[in-house]
């Protein structure tokens, strides 16, 4: 799996904790957010990663921070000579 899909995944997989955490349908969600419920489900199935403005509206849709759908995505910085990092997903803590 490549590190983009692996981005993907965890945005989803946070994005549907959220979700779940606030007490909403996908349905609801999306309305607020003036997406699509299929969208919702495919972003949170981590089959589309997020655009930069479509993560600010779920975020705020959510009233979470643009953060918490990224949190436990971080990067690898690769040779410096040789630009070759890597994404790294950890699940999140629970709280």
């Amino acid at each position: 799996m490549t590190g983009s899909a692996n981005v993907a995944i965890g945005i989803g997989r946070n994005l549907r904790r959220c979700r779940k955490r606030a007490g909403i349908s996908q349905e609801a969600l999306g309305e607020r957010a003036g997406l699509h419920r299929t969208e919702i489900g495919l972003l949170e199935r981590g089959a589309r990663t997020p655009r930069v403005d479509t993560l600010v509206r779920l975020a705020a849709s959510l009233s979470v921070p643009p953060a918490e759908l990224l949190a436990g995505i971080t990067w690898t910085l690769g040779h410096v000579e040789v630009v070759d990092g890597a994404f790294e997903v950890n699940e999140p803590e629970a709280g």
